[in-house]
Protein backbone atom coordinates (compact mmCIF):
# COMPACT_ATOMS: atom_id res chain seq x y z
CA UNK A 1 0.00 0.00 0.00
CA UNK A 2 1.69 2.92 -1.07
CA UNK A 3 2.01 6.37 1.52
CA UNK A 4 -0.91 8.56 -0.62
CA UNK A 5 -3.01 5.56 0.04
CA UNK A 6 -4.90 6.64 3.07
CA UNK A 7 -8.33 8.16 3.87
CA UNK A 8 -7.73 10.75 6.97
CA UNK A 9 -3.66 11.84 8.09
CA UNK A 10 -3.39 13.96 10.73
CA UNK A 11 -0.39 15.98 11.27
CA UNK A 12 0.75 18.06 14.67
CA UNK A 13 -2.74 19.05 15.39
CA UNK A 14 -3.56 21.09 17.47
CA UNK A 15 -6.75 22.72 19.70
CA UNK A 16 -7.47 25.31 21.54
CA UNK A 17 -10.14 27.38 23.77
CA UNK A 18 -10.00 30.19 25.42
CA UNK A 19 -11.69 29.83 28.67
CA UNK A 20 -12.93 33.08 30.69
CA UNK A 21 -13.36 33.17 34.02
CA UNK A 22 -16.42 36.01 34.14
CA UNK A 23 -18.46 36.98 31.02
CA UNK A 24 -16.91 40.56 31.60
CA UNK A 25 -13.31 38.99 31.04
CA UNK A 26 -14.78 38.17 27.36
CA UNK A 27 -15.18 41.88 26.99
CA UNK A 28 -12.05 43.12 28.11
CA UNK A 29 -10.04 40.61 25.42
CA UNK A 30 -11.87 42.30 22.77
CA UNK A 31 -11.45 45.66 24.09
CA UNK A 32 -8.31 46.05 26.20
CA UNK A 33 -5.85 45.12 23.96
CA UNK A 34 -6.06 47.51 21.62
CA UNK A 35 -6.14 49.86 24.26
CA UNK A 36 -3.15 48.81 25.30
CA UNK A 37 -0.72 48.92 22.29
CA UNK A 38 -2.34 52.24 21.52
CA UNK A 39 -0.96 53.18 24.75
CA UNK A 40 1.94 51.76 23.97
CA UNK A 41 1.67 49.21 27.02
CA UNK A 42 2.93 45.26 27.22
CA UNK A 43 -0.47 43.10 26.31
CA UNK A 44 -2.49 41.32 28.64
CA UNK A 45 -4.59 38.23 28.44
CA UNK A 46 -7.80 38.07 30.09
CA UNK A 47 -8.54 34.17 29.32
CA UNK A 48 -6.51 31.30 29.97
CA UNK A 49 -5.53 28.59 27.59
CA UNK A 50 -7.01 24.64 27.42
CA UNK A 51 -5.32 22.51 24.66
CA UNK A 52 -7.86 20.18 24.21
CA UNK A 53 -5.74 18.42 21.49
CA UNK A 54 -2.03 18.67 21.58
CA UNK A 55 0.22 17.73 18.66
CA UNK A 56 -1.83 14.81 17.50
CA UNK A 57 -0.54 12.83 14.63
CA UNK A 58 -1.68 9.21 12.74
CA UNK A 59 -2.94 8.40 9.61
CA UNK A 60 -5.64 5.94 8.69
CA UNK A 61 -5.99 3.94 5.31
CA UNK A 62 -8.21 2.90 2.65
CA UNK A 63 -10.56 0.22 4.18
CA UNK A 64 -8.44 0.22 7.86
CA UNK A 65 -10.84 0.61 11.04
CA UNK A 66 -9.39 2.69 14.25
CA UNK A 67 -10.43 2.86 17.50
CA UNK A 68 -10.13 5.37 19.34
CA UNK A 69 -10.30 5.11 23.80
CA UNK A 70 -9.51 7.41 26.38
CA UNK A 71 -10.96 9.24 29.60
CA UNK A 72 -13.95 11.87 29.21
CA UNK A 73 -12.53 14.91 28.61
CA UNK A 74 -9.20 13.24 26.71
CA UNK A 75 -10.13 15.20 23.46
CA UNK A 76 -11.77 12.18 21.58
CA UNK A 77 -15.06 14.13 20.08
CA UNK A 78 -12.67 17.31 19.67
CA UNK A 79 -10.58 15.04 17.25
CA UNK A 80 -13.71 13.60 15.69
CA UNK A 81 -15.25 17.12 14.93
CA UNK A 82 -12.11 17.99 13.47
CA UNK A 83 -12.15 15.07 11.09
CA UNK A 84 -15.85 15.83 10.11
CA UNK A 85 -14.92 19.55 9.01
CA UNK A 86 -17.11 21.19 12.25
CA UNK A 87 -14.21 22.23 14.10
CA UNK A 88 -11.31 24.23 12.85
CA UNK A 89 -7.86 23.17 14.58
CA UNK A 90 -5.59 26.16 16.55
CA UNK A 91 -2.47 24.41 14.23
CA UNK A 92 -1.79 21.17 12.14
CA UNK A 93 -3.47 20.22 9.35
CA UNK A 94 -5.75 17.36 8.54
CA UNK A 95 -6.33 15.36 5.23
CA UNK A 96 -9.51 13.78 4.64
CA UNK A 97 -10.20 11.45 0.97
CA UNK A 98 -14.02 10.66 0.33
CA UNK A 99 -17.65 11.23 1.64
CA UNK A 100 -17.41 11.20 5.43
CA UNK A 101 -20.76 10.41 7.27
CA UNK A 102 -20.44 11.10 10.96
CA UNK A 103 -22.56 9.99 14.23
CA UNK A 104 -21.27 11.89 17.20
CA UNK A 105 -23.30 13.49 19.75
CA UNK A 106 -26.98 12.67 20.11
CA UNK A 107 -29.04 14.84 17.99
CA UNK A 108 -25.95 16.59 16.38
CA UNK A 109 -27.01 17.95 12.79
CA UNK A 110 -31.26 17.81 14.12
CA UNK A 111 -33.34 20.41 13.90
CA UNK A 112 -35.44 19.76 16.69
CA UNK A 113 -38.67 21.42 15.06
CA UNK A 114 -38.29 19.60 12.34
CA UNK A 115 -40.05 15.97 11.45
CA UNK A 116 -38.16 13.10 11.09
CA UNK A 117 -39.09 13.39 7.03
CA UNK A 118 -37.39 17.07 6.75
CA UNK A 119 -34.45 16.14 8.98
CA UNK A 120 -33.44 12.80 6.69
CA UNK A 121 -33.74 15.52 3.71
CA UNK A 122 -31.31 17.89 5.38
CA UNK A 123 -28.58 15.61 6.61
CA UNK A 124 -28.61 13.51 3.87
CA UNK A 125 -28.43 16.63 1.17
CA UNK A 126 -25.43 18.29 3.98
CA UNK A 127 -23.52 15.04 3.18
CA UNK A 128 -24.09 15.07 -0.68
CA UNK A 129 -27.07 13.45 -1.68
CA UNK A 130 -29.29 15.13 -4.27
CA UNK A 131 -33.31 15.39 -3.28
CA UNK A 132 -33.64 12.30 -6.37
CA UNK A 133 -31.06 10.68 -4.73
CA UNK A 134 -32.93 11.13 -1.00
CA UNK A 135 -36.28 10.46 -2.83
CA UNK A 136 -34.72 7.32 -4.07
CA UNK A 137 -33.70 5.84 -0.72
CA UNK A 138 -36.23 7.48 1.98
CA UNK A 139 -37.78 4.26 2.13
CA UNK A 140 -35.12 2.18 2.81
CA UNK A 141 -33.89 4.67 5.56
CA UNK A 142 -37.55 4.35 7.52
CA UNK A 143 -37.65 0.74 7.26
CA UNK A 144 -34.12 0.80 8.67
CA UNK A 145 -34.93 3.29 11.39
CA UNK A 146 -37.76 1.45 12.05
CA UNK A 147 -39.43 3.77 14.20
CA UNK A 148 -43.12 4.09 12.19
CA UNK A 149 -45.15 7.06 12.15
CA UNK A 150 -42.62 8.81 14.43
CA UNK A 151 -41.25 9.64 10.84
CA UNK A 152 -43.21 12.70 10.36
CA UNK A 153 -43.04 13.75 14.04
CA UNK A 154 -41.07 16.58 15.70
CA UNK A 155 -37.79 15.01 16.44
CA UNK A 156 -38.08 17.12 19.93
CA UNK A 157 -40.59 14.51 20.66
CA UNK A 158 -38.20 11.57 20.34
CA UNK A 159 -36.31 9.37 23.01
CA UNK A 160 -32.96 9.80 22.84
CA UNK A 161 -33.38 5.69 21.14
CA UNK A 162 -35.02 6.85 18.18
CA UNK A 163 -33.02 9.78 17.22
CA UNK A 164 -29.92 7.77 17.17
CA UNK A 165 -32.11 5.11 14.91
CA UNK A 166 -33.33 7.82 12.63
CA UNK A 167 -29.34 9.07 12.64
CA UNK A 168 -27.53 5.91 11.73
CA UNK A 169 -30.32 5.27 9.27
CA UNK A 170 -28.96 8.53 7.06
CA UNK A 171 -25.37 8.02 7.30
CA UNK A 172 -25.86 3.91 6.62
CA UNK A 173 -27.41 5.07 3.19
CA UNK A 174 -25.24 7.90 1.78
CA UNK A 175 -22.39 5.82 0.20
CA UNK A 176 -19.75 6.99 2.31
CA UNK A 177 -16.11 6.66 2.06
CA UNK A 178 -15.52 7.18 5.75
CA UNK A 179 -17.44 6.49 8.82
CA UNK A 180 -17.07 8.57 11.96
CA UNK A 181 -18.84 7.06 14.78
CA UNK A 182 -18.81 8.11 18.55
CA UNK A 183 -20.13 6.76 21.66
CA UNK A 184 -24.09 7.51 20.22
CA UNK A 185 -24.32 3.57 19.71
CA UNK A 186 -24.62 2.83 23.39
CA UNK A 187 -28.06 4.39 23.69
CA UNK A 188 -29.83 2.02 21.03
CA UNK A 189 -31.83 -0.95 22.22
CA UNK A 190 -30.05 -4.12 21.68
CA UNK A 191 -31.75 -5.28 18.64
CA UNK A 192 -31.28 -2.23 16.71
CA UNK A 193 -27.33 -2.31 18.04
CA UNK A 194 -26.73 -5.59 16.43
CA UNK A 195 -28.60 -4.51 12.98
CA UNK A 196 -25.75 -1.09 13.55
CA UNK A 197 -23.16 -3.95 14.16
CA UNK A 198 -24.11 -6.34 11.01
CA UNK A 199 -23.93 -2.95 8.65
CA UNK A 200 -20.99 -2.18 9.91
CA UNK A 201 -19.23 -5.34 9.47
CA UNK A 202 -20.48 -5.05 6.22
CA UNK A 203 -19.14 -1.60 5.50
CA UNK A 204 -16.03 -2.28 6.81
CA UNK A 205 -14.64 -4.86 3.86
CA UNK A 206 -14.49 -1.76 2.14
CA UNK A 207 -14.92 1.54 3.82
CA UNK A 208 -12.61 3.23 6.40
CA UNK A 209 -13.95 3.83 10.08
CA UNK A 210 -13.24 6.18 12.87
CA UNK A 211 -14.50 4.45 15.87
CA UNK A 212 -14.48 5.88 19.75
CA UNK A 213 -16.00 3.87 22.49
CA UNK A 214 -15.02 3.43 26.36
CA UNK A 215 -15.47 -0.45 25.62
CA UNK A 216 -12.11 -1.68 25.11
CA UNK A 217 -14.31 -4.97 23.87
CA UNK A 218 -15.50 -3.22 21.24
CA UNK A 219 -12.16 -1.84 20.25
CA UNK A 220 -10.78 -5.10 20.16
CA UNK A 221 -13.20 -6.79 18.39
CA UNK A 222 -13.97 -4.51 15.45
CA UNK A 223 -10.92 -2.60 15.13
CA UNK A 224 -7.77 -3.23 13.58
CA UNK A 225 -5.84 -0.60 14.98
CA UNK A 226 -6.10 1.41 18.26
CA UNK A 227 -5.06 5.22 19.56
CA UNK A 228 -5.20 5.90 23.81
CA UNK A 229 -6.08 9.70 23.97
CA UNK A 230 -5.14 11.03 27.17
CA UNK A 231 -5.13 14.94 27.84
CA UNK A 232 -5.21 15.82 24.06
CA UNK A 233 -2.29 14.01 23.14
CA UNK A 234 -1.84 10.38 21.72
CA UNK A 235 -0.47 8.43 24.37
CA UNK A 236 -0.12 4.76 23.32
CA UNK A 237 -0.85 3.60 19.60
CA UNK A 238 -0.69 -0.03 18.30
CA UNK A 239 -2.53 -3.74 18.02
CA UNK A 240 -6.14 -2.88 19.92
CA UNK A 241 -5.30 -6.23 22.16
CA UNK A 242 -2.36 -4.22 23.48
CA UNK A 243 -3.40 -0.52 23.98
CA UNK A 244 -6.47 -1.40 25.49
CA UNK A 245 -4.56 -3.27 28.09
CA UNK A 246 -2.09 -0.63 29.11
CA UNK A 247 -5.86 1.65 29.08
CA UNK A 248 -7.22 -0.94 31.15
CA UNK A 249 -4.14 -0.93 33.63
CA UNK A 250 -4.44 2.84 33.83
CA UNK A 251 -7.53 2.74 34.65
CA UNK A 252 -6.94 0.96 37.81
CA UNK A 253 -4.25 2.85 38.57
CA UNK A 254 -5.87 6.46 38.62
CA UNK A 255 -8.84 4.52 41.09
CA UNK A 256 -6.24 3.07 43.41
CA UNK A 257 -3.16 4.20 42.94
CA UNK A 258 0.00 3.00 41.18
CA UNK A 259 1.68 -0.31 42.93
CA UNK A 260 5.40 -2.02 43.27
CA UNK A 261 3.96 -4.78 41.14
CA UNK A 262 2.55 -2.12 38.20
CA UNK A 263 4.71 -2.27 35.14
CA UNK A 264 4.11 -1.30 31.87
CA UNK A 265 5.47 -3.76 30.30
CA UNK A 266 5.24 -4.33 26.36
CA UNK A 267 2.74 -7.15 26.20
CA UNK A 268 4.07 -10.28 24.52
CA UNK A 269 2.64 -11.98 21.33
CA UNK A 270 0.78 -15.29 21.90
CA UNK A 271 3.61 -17.78 20.02
CA UNK A 272 2.60 -20.37 17.95
CA UNK A 273 3.14 -24.11 19.42
CA UNK A 274 4.04 -26.52 16.74
CA UNK A 275 1.02 -28.89 15.26
CA UNK A 276 1.69 -32.27 15.36
CA UNK A 277 -1.82 -33.43 13.71
CA UNK A 278 -5.21 -33.14 15.52
CA UNK A 279 -5.58 -36.25 18.05
CA UNK A 280 -7.99 -36.66 21.15
CA UNK A 281 -6.86 -35.08 23.94
CA UNK A 282 -7.09 -38.33 26.49
CA UNK A 283 -4.59 -40.08 23.70
CA UNK A 284 -2.08 -37.26 23.60
CA UNK A 285 -1.67 -36.36 27.24
CA UNK A 286 -0.85 -40.03 27.98
CA UNK A 287 1.61 -41.08 25.32
CA UNK A 288 5.07 -39.78 24.82
CA UNK A 289 3.69 -37.47 22.43
CA UNK A 290 3.79 -35.02 24.86
CA UNK A 291 7.15 -34.73 25.54
CA UNK A 292 7.14 -33.72 21.59
CA UNK A 293 4.39 -30.63 22.73
CA UNK A 294 5.28 -27.21 24.55
CA UNK A 295 3.24 -27.53 27.97
CA UNK A 296 1.45 -23.94 28.74
CA UNK A 297 3.57 -22.63 31.15
CA UNK A 298 3.16 -19.38 33.60
CA UNK A 299 5.42 -16.58 31.97
CA UNK A 300 5.79 -14.11 34.63
CA UNK A 301 6.99 -11.62 32.39
CA UNK A 302 3.72 -10.70 30.80
CA UNK A 303 2.11 -7.17 31.66
CA UNK A 304 0.64 -7.05 34.69
CA UNK A 305 -0.59 -4.37 37.18
CA UNK A 306 -1.72 -3.81 40.87
CA UNK A 307 -1.11 -2.67 44.31
CA UNK A 308 0.76 -5.50 45.11
CA UNK A 309 -0.75 -6.56 48.29
CA UNK A 310 -0.88 -10.29 47.07
CA UNK A 311 0.92 -11.57 43.89
CA UNK A 312 0.13 -14.42 41.53
CA UNK A 313 3.08 -16.63 41.02
CA UNK A 314 1.70 -19.51 38.75
CA UNK A 315 -0.74 -20.14 36.51
CA UNK A 316 -1.89 -24.25 35.72
CA UNK A 317 -4.08 -25.44 33.28
CA UNK A 318 -4.68 -29.52 34.07
CA UNK A 319 -6.20 -32.33 33.11
CA UNK A 320 -8.03 -34.87 34.98
CA UNK A 321 -5.15 -36.38 36.72
CA UNK A 322 -4.28 -33.08 37.70
CA UNK A 323 -1.13 -33.56 35.06
CA UNK A 324 -0.18 -30.08 33.06
CA UNK A 325 -2.14 -30.04 29.81
CA UNK A 326 -0.05 -30.26 26.31
CA UNK A 327 -3.10 -30.07 24.09
CA UNK A 328 -6.88 -28.56 24.03
CA UNK A 329 -9.24 -29.81 21.64
CA UNK A 330 -12.61 -29.13 23.92
CA UNK A 331 -15.28 -30.72 25.61
CA UNK A 332 -12.70 -32.06 28.01
CA UNK A 333 -12.65 -31.62 32.22
CA UNK A 334 -10.00 -29.19 33.39
CA UNK A 335 -9.09 -27.37 36.36
CA UNK A 336 -7.51 -23.76 36.30
CA UNK A 337 -5.28 -23.58 39.68
CA UNK A 338 -4.27 -19.85 40.36
CA UNK A 339 -1.35 -19.38 43.11
CA UNK A 340 -1.18 -16.70 45.17
CA UNK A 341 1.30 -14.97 47.79
CA UNK A 342 -0.52 -12.62 49.85
CA UNK A 343 1.85 -9.79 50.95
CA UNK A 344 -0.55 -7.87 53.33
CA UNK A 345 -3.59 -9.18 55.19
CA UNK A 346 -6.78 -9.43 53.13
CA UNK A 347 -10.11 -9.84 54.33
CA UNK A 348 -12.13 -10.21 51.38
CA UNK A 349 -10.28 -11.47 48.43
CA UNK A 350 -11.39 -12.54 45.22
CA UNK A 351 -9.37 -14.78 42.61
CA UNK A 352 -10.67 -14.73 39.30
CA UNK A 353 -9.85 -15.17 35.70
CA UNK A 354 -10.50 -15.03 31.81
CA UNK A 355 -9.58 -17.18 28.90
CA UNK A 356 -9.45 -14.64 26.17
CA UNK A 357 -9.27 -14.99 22.22
CA UNK A 358 -6.53 -14.08 20.06
CA UNK A 359 -7.99 -10.58 19.39
CA UNK A 360 -7.96 -10.24 23.51
CA UNK A 361 -11.77 -10.53 23.55
CA UNK A 362 -13.09 -12.67 26.70
CA UNK A 363 -14.65 -15.06 26.14
CA UNK A 364 -15.41 -16.64 29.34
CA UNK A 365 -14.39 -16.29 32.83
CA UNK A 366 -15.37 -16.96 36.54
CA UNK A 367 -14.27 -15.60 40.41
CA UNK A 368 -14.65 -17.09 43.78
CA UNK A 369 -16.64 -14.51 45.00
CA UNK A 370 -19.56 -16.13 44.62
CA UNK A 371 -18.84 -19.23 46.39
CA UNK A 372 -17.35 -17.62 49.75
CA UNK A 373 -19.38 -14.65 49.72
CA UNK A 374 -21.64 -16.24 52.93
CA UNK A 375 -18.42 -17.70 54.49
CA UNK A 376 -15.68 -15.35 56.52
CA UNK A 377 -12.58 -15.60 54.50
CA UNK A 378 -9.28 -13.57 55.20
CA UNK A 379 -5.88 -14.57 54.36
CA UNK A 380 -2.49 -13.46 56.55
CA UNK A 381 0.33 -12.02 55.51
CA UNK A 382 3.00 -14.63 54.13
CA UNK A 383 0.60 -17.06 53.76
CA UNK A 384 0.04 -18.71 49.98
CA UNK A 385 -3.01 -19.93 48.87
CA UNK A 386 -4.50 -21.79 46.05
CA UNK A 387 -7.68 -21.78 43.61
CA UNK A 388 -9.13 -24.10 41.45
CA UNK A 389 -11.80 -23.66 38.96
CA UNK A 390 -12.72 -27.18 37.42
CA UNK A 391 -15.06 -26.76 34.27
CA UNK A 392 -15.80 -28.96 30.69
CA UNK A 393 -13.44 -26.47 28.38
CA UNK A 394 -15.98 -25.27 25.68
CA UNK A 395 -14.99 -26.02 22.28
CA UNK A 396 -12.90 -23.47 20.88
CA UNK A 397 -11.70 -22.84 17.15
CA UNK A 398 -8.54 -23.52 16.19
CA UNK A 399 -6.22 -20.71 17.27
CA UNK A 400 -4.11 -19.11 19.87
CA UNK A 401 -5.89 -18.08 22.92
CA UNK A 402 -4.98 -16.76 26.98
CA UNK A 403 -5.64 -16.83 30.40
CA UNK A 404 -5.65 -13.56 32.12
CA UNK A 405 -5.74 -13.92 35.69
CA UNK A 406 -6.28 -11.86 38.76
CA UNK A 407 -6.65 -11.49 42.66
CA UNK A 408 -8.50 -8.45 44.02
CA UNK A 409 -9.71 -7.69 47.69
CA UNK A 410 -13.22 -6.33 48.25
CA UNK A 411 -16.83 -7.34 46.70
CA UNK A 412 -17.71 -7.98 42.92
CA UNK A 413 -18.48 -4.52 42.52
CA UNK A 414 -16.24 -2.18 44.33
CA UNK A 415 -12.68 -4.20 45.47
CA UNK A 416 -8.93 -2.85 45.13
CA UNK A 417 -6.89 -5.12 42.11
CA UNK A 418 -3.79 -6.18 44.22
CA UNK A 419 -2.61 -7.71 40.99
CA UNK A 420 -4.06 -8.41 37.37
CA UNK A 421 -1.89 -10.61 34.99
CA UNK A 422 -2.37 -10.42 30.94
CA UNK A 423 -1.52 -13.21 29.15
CA UNK A 424 -0.20 -15.20 32.18
CA UNK A 425 -0.83 -19.00 29.90
CA UNK A 426 -1.12 -18.82 26.31
CA UNK A 427 -2.34 -21.78 25.20
CA UNK A 428 -3.32 -23.46 21.38
CA UNK A 429 -6.68 -25.01 20.58
CA UNK A 430 -6.90 -27.64 18.11
CA UNK A 431 -10.19 -28.55 17.83
CA UNK A 432 -11.59 -30.90 15.34
CA UNK A 433 -15.37 -29.78 15.65
CA UNK A 434 -16.53 -27.08 13.43
CA UNK A 435 -17.65 -24.28 16.32
CA UNK A 436 -20.46 -21.50 14.95
CA UNK A 437 -19.51 -18.72 16.60
CA UNK A 438 -16.35 -17.82 19.24
CA UNK A 439 -17.36 -20.93 21.35
CA UNK A 440 -19.01 -23.81 21.15
CA UNK A 441 -21.06 -26.03 24.15
CA UNK A 442 -20.48 -29.51 23.42
CA UNK A 443 -23.90 -31.51 23.30
CA UNK A 444 -24.67 -34.29 25.21
CA UNK A 445 -26.75 -35.44 22.78
CA UNK A 446 -28.31 -34.47 19.19
CA UNK A 447 -31.01 -35.99 17.45
CA UNK A 448 -34.14 -35.20 14.51
CA UNK A 449 -37.00 -37.02 14.25
CA UNK A 450 -40.68 -36.33 12.70
CA UNK A 451 -43.41 -35.84 14.68
CA UNK A 452 -46.98 -37.54 14.53
CA UNK A 453 -50.07 -35.14 13.47
CA UNK A 454 -51.46 -34.50 16.67
CA UNK A 455 -55.52 -33.47 16.55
Amino acid sequence: MSSNDFSIRVSNLSKCYQIYEAPRDRLKQFVMPRVRRALGKPNKQYFREFWALKNVSFEVKRGETVGIIGRNGSGKSTLLQIVCGTLTPTSGTIETKGRIAALLELGSGFNLEFTGRENVYMNASVLGLTNQEIGERFDEIVAFADIGDFIEQPVKTYSSGMMVRLAFAVIAHVDADILVIDEALAVGDAFFTQKCMRFLRNFMKNGTVLFVSHDTGSIKNLCNYALWLEKGKVLQEGAPKDVSNLYLEAFFEIQQGQGQSSKLKTPKKIGEINSVGDQRLSFINISNLRNDLQVFKFDPDSASFGIGGAEIYNVLLLNESKSPLAWIVGGEKVTLSILVKINQYLDSPIVGFYIKDHLGQALFGDNTFLSYRDQQVNFQEGCEIQADFTFFMPLLPAGNYSITAAIANGTQDIHVQHHWIHDAVLFKSESSSVVSGLIGIPMLEISMQALENQL
